[in-house]
């Protein structure tokens, strides 16, 4: 054993930083990313619009993600950490083998998909728009020919940053998405700035246009991972290609295949959303861009609490101690609760708004602002399970059971389909903004079922989890919200009635503003009145600051 092998094990652990500081640093990264990323969405609709350009394009850049989810991404995001932390813990390298063999067979696994997928770009356009009247089949396929590419980017990052992650850096991976968001704005600058437009019949792949925007998408992905590889090496780490046997590649190709079964169930159920809602136009865009806005407080907060508690799940799972399990469980569900439920009722009151705040300009104009804004304002009460359902699967990755939350996705999976085409049957032909409410409700559904679901399986799992503790704080922050937010949108209401404003978009953004700077610190504000326990130490901190003042 070499004497950095004997060094770097016990200072990776002695260096753990703590779940709130490791959380705090991350958000502040993401609170970039997801702010860059919104406004390169916001430029992406104001150029290309909500309508066959958009559906069209929106349903080519989703094909890479989901075929990397498909091929590796959904293994990475859920068994690589816990696998790495064992490899750390039980290694005399500290794991630094096991995570260049990961790095190989990975790169070769999304290099053989890619070339796989590109071959198949005109049957995968079939399967995910069939039946569709909106999206152009045609200018789908040509896109993707431009993003796949992507497949092997998206990989990457996803390997880079679990050994990362397993190493403590939390840091640069969370950054890394700012600069795939600047390259896309960067694009859509240019894109815009073209002469002419894009020919829709026929679609060229020659069409400078098409190049500009596919080509820019997959590169914005690529330099999002190259920037992951000198952070890797700054830790000390040193790679080389190992394509040899490791002992634990059953152990990990067990857990990869209810893995890439888990992952297939959510393809499925979004080859069944996409073809439900490409039969009204509009219904896809607005439906991605309401989840995109609902994603913003949970890749803020949500994300940064779940990436730090993983690892810390891991090691107690390693040393068999469902206590901490346990407890890092239901710190992590009130913890959700506290953050996300005030941003979930100011996307409930002020839905509309930001539709129409951040969307109707461009091509899009206030009837695509209206359909984005709608669905996101009805289906915003999904936040919260959504974060808790999420939390509930790693916990049984974290154990090394990639099972459990296989059946359960299997569920929510069949609770969603059944809904889409439940309100695809109510819903009137052709009205998108009915349809893109229905769509978008059948999702949030679906996670209110599965954090439920979770709940009971890990109750039968682990024992005690203090159910009635993690509802209590549910109902806190509900109280606490909605009586914040009634009061916020009173006082919009008489602003907006003294100012007498005509134009429905300033009048959004004037409430967009109004309402979230008097809503949400009255939302925390009265958590802490409440005395809800997690809330103390952002307490203590503002009283030692007035102390010093």
């Amino acid at each position: 054993m070499s004497e950095t092998a004997t060094t770097t094990q016990p200072e990776q652990q002695k260096q753990a930083p703590s779940v709130a500081k490791a959380s705090g640093s991350m958000a502040i990264a993401t609170i970039v990313s997801r702010g860059t990323g919104l406004l390169s969405k916001v430029l992406l609709i104001a150029v290309i619009g909500a309508e066959v350009l958009g559906d069209s394009y929106q349903a080519a850049s989703t094909l890479p993600t989901m075929i990397n989810e498909l091929l590796l991404g959904g293994i990475l995001t859920s068994v690589a950490i816990p696998l790495l932390v064992r490899a750390e813990k039980e290694d005399g390298d500290g794991g630094e083998s096991y995570a260049q063999w990961l790095i190989t067979m990975g790169t070769l696994i999304l290099g053989i998909g890619t070339v796989v997928a590109m071959a198949c770009a005109p049957l995968l356009t079939d399967l995910y728009i069939s039946d569709s009247e909106t999206a152009n089949p045609a200018l789908v396929t040509a896109f993707a020919y431009l993003v796949l590419p992507g497949i092997v980017f998206y990989g990457l990052t996803a390997l880079l940053s679990a050994v990362l992650n397993a190493r403590h850096v939390f840091g640069i991976p969370t950054w890394a998405p700012v600069l795939n968001n600047l390259v896309v704005i960067v694009v859509l600058v240019v894109y815009a700035l073209l002469p002419g437009e894009l020919t829709l019949n026929p679609v060229h792949m020659t069409d400078v246009h098409l190049l500009v925007l596919g080509l820019g998408t997959a590169l914005g992905v690529a330099v999002q991972a190259s920037v992951l590889f000198p952070a890797l090496k700054k830790t000390g780490f040193k790679f080389k290609w190992r394509f040899g046997w490791d002992s634990r590649l059953s152990e990990f190709g067990a857990l990869a295949f209810w893995v890439l079964l888990y992952v297939g169930l959510g393809l499925a159920s979004m080859t069944v959303l996409t073809n439900v809602a490409t039969s009204a136009q509009g219904t896809l865009t607005a439906f991605n861009y309401q989840w995109l806005i609902a994603q913003v407080p949970y890749g803020v907060l949500g994300v940064s609490l779940l990436t730090a508690l993983m690892p810390k799940m891991s090691r107690a799972a390693a040393h068999n101690d469902n206590e901490s399990i346990v407890r890092d469980l239901l710190f992590g569900n009130r913890m959700s609760a506290i953050l996300l439920m005030p941003f979930s009722a100011l996307m409930t009151v002020s839905g509309l708004a930001i539709g129409l705040a951040a969307f109707a300009w461009g091509n899009s104009g206030v009837d695509g602002g209206t359909r984005i804004g709608l669905a996101l304002a009805l289906s915003a009460f999904g936040l919260v399970p959504y974060a808790v359902t999420l939390l509930q699967l790693r916990v049984f990755y974290a154990m090394k059971d990639a099972r459990t939350p296989t059946l359960i996705q299997a569920l929510i999976v069949a609770v969603r389909i059944g809904l889409l085409y439940l309100f695809l049957a109510v819903s009137t032909p052709g009205d998108a903004s009915q349809l893109a409410v229905g769509v978008s409700l059948a999702m949030s559904l679906s996670f209110v079922f599965g954090a439920i679901v979770g709940q009971v399986w890990l109750r039968i799992r682990l024992g005690r989890l203090r159910t009635g503790f993690t509802i209590w704080t549910v109902c806190l922050t509900v109280v606490a919200s909605s009586l914040a937010f009634a009061v916020a949108k009173g006082v919009n209401w008489l602003v907006l009635g003294a100012l007498g404003l005509e134009d429905p978009v300033i009048a959004a953004w004037v409430e967009v503003v109004l309402v979230t700077a008097i809503g949400l610190p009255l939302a925390f504000g009265l958590l802490a009145a409440f005395r809800v326990p997690e809330m103390k130490p952002a307490i203590d901190k503002i009283n030692r600051l007035v102390r010093r003042r």
